[in-house]
Order: structure tokens, then sequence, then C-alpha cells
């Protein structure tokens, strides 16, 4: 099999680096994108494609048991800050084919990506570092 990640990104310390665009492309081609938010975050707003896999952090060791190893995964979070910490943690248990998403959810909706939004999952807060699952009553 061929590997979709050739041609694509930049390598840093031993890491590949996609942006969201060229994730986009990548997911067309068969990789997935693991969304490391929390569940709260991506019930509001999800990335607008089917090869996603919700593995929030919080649970990252435990899932990352389910995942296949040969599989082509692509690491976003919110904001790009968490995924080479996850990334290499992937990389030491075995899985061979792995990048991060530079920039995470912010630049992939500012790329004009598709996105699926939820209004009634909608979030409070006063900047995108307070942001929060708004209180039902």
């Amino acid at each position: 099999m061929q590997n979709i990640f050739r041609k694509y990104g930049i390598t840093t310390r031993g890491l590949l680096s996609v942006t969201p665009r060229e994730t986009y492309e990548l997911v067309e081609k068969g990789a997935f994108i693991l969304d490391l938010r929390e569940t709260g975050y991506t019930d509001f707003k999800a990335f607008g494609v089917k090869e996603v896999v919700n593995v929030p952090i919080s649970n990252f060791d435990d899932t990352i048991e389910q995942l296949d190893p040969d599989a082509y995964y692509i690491l976003a979070d919110a904001s790009g800050l968490k995924t080479r910490q996850h990334a290499e943690k992937l990389l030491k248990k075995g899985f061979k084919h792995v990048a991060i998403m530079a920039g995470g959810f912010v630049e992939w909706e500012r790329d004009g990506l598709p996105v699926y939004e939820d209004i009634n999952e909608r979030l409070s807060g006063a900047c995108m570092c307070q942001l929060k699952p708004r209180e039902r009553k």
C-alpha cells in the first residue's frame, strides 16, 4: 500500500505536521482525524467529515487501544497545542502513520473547511480559553 502521507506537510523533530487543507485532502484519501477535544466542544462544533474519531484527551490512553495501528491518523485539537505529545504516544505504541494538524479546529474553521454545528450545544465564555458547555436548566 502506498504511503498517503508522502508529499504532504513538513516533518519537525520526527513528526509530520500538515495544514487543515492538507488534512482535508488526506481524509479524502483514507486518513482519519483523531479529534482530541472533549465532547462538550465536539457536540457544538465538529469537523464536517465522516472520517473523524473523537478521542478526548481525558480518555486518550484507554481509547487508543481500540484503534488500528496500521491506519493513517491526523491528530487535531482546538488550536494544535496538545497534539504533538499525543502523537508521540501513538508512535511509541507502534502506530505507523501519524501526523498532527497545525492550528487545530480553529484553523480548520478559519480556512472554510466543512464544519458541523449544533446550535443547541452552543458554548459560553468570554474568550476561547474560557469556553465551556452552557448550563442547562
